[in-house]
């Protein structure tokens, strides 16, 4: 489980979980509302980072 935890993504495939634009979650990772790191040019992401950031953004939706 641990190794899936750790898995990277890319943007691309960050903005098919997310319903978003791959620019679109490029810039939420410039302005740090979605973390994420540049590996060379393009970013990446953690698979649990964007696990965590869809059940807060869930919550806050539902709290709304």
């Amino acid at each position: 489980m641990l190794e899936r935890e750790e898995e990277l993504l890319n943007s691309r495939e960050v903005a098919i979980i997310l319903d978003l634009s791959p620019d679109t979650v490029n810039e939420f990772a410039r302005k740090n509302i979605l973390p994420g790191f540049k590996k060379g040019k393009q970013w990446r992401f953690r698979k649990k980072d964007v696990s965590s950031f869809t059940k807060k953004q869930t919550g806050e939706i539902r709290d709304a």
